[in-house]
């Protein structure tokens, strides 16, 4: 998303990337609790806990990503074949292995709708939820991005100090991640790196500024997970060509931030591949660091240091290092 500007000199550019799962949006409730719940809606795993619906799940799903890694895009699998469909040599896969263990009859087969039931879930906003902060994040940079924002939306203006931000997407999962965004309302453009629809040749000014997120890049896409810096490297390039693309102008001289949940693959590996890089502390664990009203701390654990923020409205506080 671009914004208008009548500073002169060299524009201040931006590519902002977040993680997905665990950083946008989690479950609405456990994992295992709403395969039980769809479950039971057709008479499979009467009486069995959702406990040990979660440790049946961890299992074929640790099974499935060993023998078939990234969501078996390397032996040219659907990511929906991953999940759920027979193999010619009839090797069961990962809903239809979970819930094997607790059919009554070793040979049964699971109800026909059971499976379509939980990929249209987890596909979309029916079996996640959005962090509170995040649409009203994205909120934000639309404002920015208007020409004229209302009165009470003029003094973000003063707080975010890019003048042109592209936002994008890099996760390790397969391609219902932009889906399940869209579902949420934001809009997604069509660009994903290491497909067909990564071409920024079409790309314009008005493509971009009317995009929450302007392009995605998925492990299941490019081959490589987070923390490799390929991943990274992906997304810099599209980066590098929408700046010089929409921007008219050169693509280089843009800051890079990356935000995410975890330490080793969000933060450590984007520093590695030359990004900032912020925490999103999801899961509370240093929420004692943010008592005296503090939106970014500084935190140490072995010899790294990393930044950490309670939510995504601590964004604008970031500096490059």
């Amino acid at each position: 998303m671009h914004r208008a500007t009548t500073k002169t000199g060299p524009k201040k550019k931006l590519l902002l990337a977040f993680d997905a799962f665990g950083t946008l949006f989690t479950p609405k409730t456990p994992i295992a609790s709403q395969y039980g719940e769809v479950a039971r809606r057709y008479k499979v795993a009467e009486g069995v806990s959702d406990n040990e619906i979660k440790k049946s799940f961890g299992k074929a799903f640790k099974e499935e990503s060993k023998e078939h890694p990234n969501y078996g895009k390397k032996v040219g699998m659907a990511a929906p074949e991953w999940w759920a469909r027979l193999t010619p040599n009839n090797r069961l896969k990962v809903i239809t292995k979970t819930f094997r263990p607790f059919l009554l009859a070793a040979d049964a087969s699971l109800p026909s709708g059971l499976v379509p039931d939980l990929l249209t879930r987890f596909s979309t906003s029916e079996g996640y939820a959005l962090y509170p902060d995040v649409l009203p994040f994205f909120s934000q940079l639309r404002q920015l991005n208007s020409a004229s924002p209302p009165p009470h939306q003029q003094h973000h203006q003063h707080h975010w100090r890019w003048d042109h931000t592209i936002v994008g997407i890099i996760t390790n999962s397969d391609d219902r991640i932009p889906g399940i965004l869209s579902s949420f309302g934001l809009s997604v453009g069509p660009r994903r790196a290491g497909t067909a629809d990564s071409s920024t040749e079409d790309a314009s000014a008005n493509a971009t500024e009317e995009e929450d997120i302007s392009f995605v890049v998925l492990s299941y896409d490019v081959g490589a997970s987070k923390p490799d810096r390929a991943i990274f490297d992906a997304a810099k390039q599209i980066g590098t060509e929408l700046f010089a693309k929409v921007d008219g102008a050169d693509g280089e001289g843009f800051e890079m931030l990356y935000v995410g949940d975890e330490v080793e693959k969000d933060v450590l590996a984007a520093e590695d591949a030359g990004w900032g890089a912020l925490l999103v502390d999801r899961e509370e664990r240093f929420r004692e660091r943010f008592t005296d009203g503090r939106q970014m701390v500084t935190v140490a654990e072995g010899e790294r240091e990393f930044s950490v923020m309670n939510d995504l409205s601590a964004l604008s506080s970031w500096r490059s290092r």
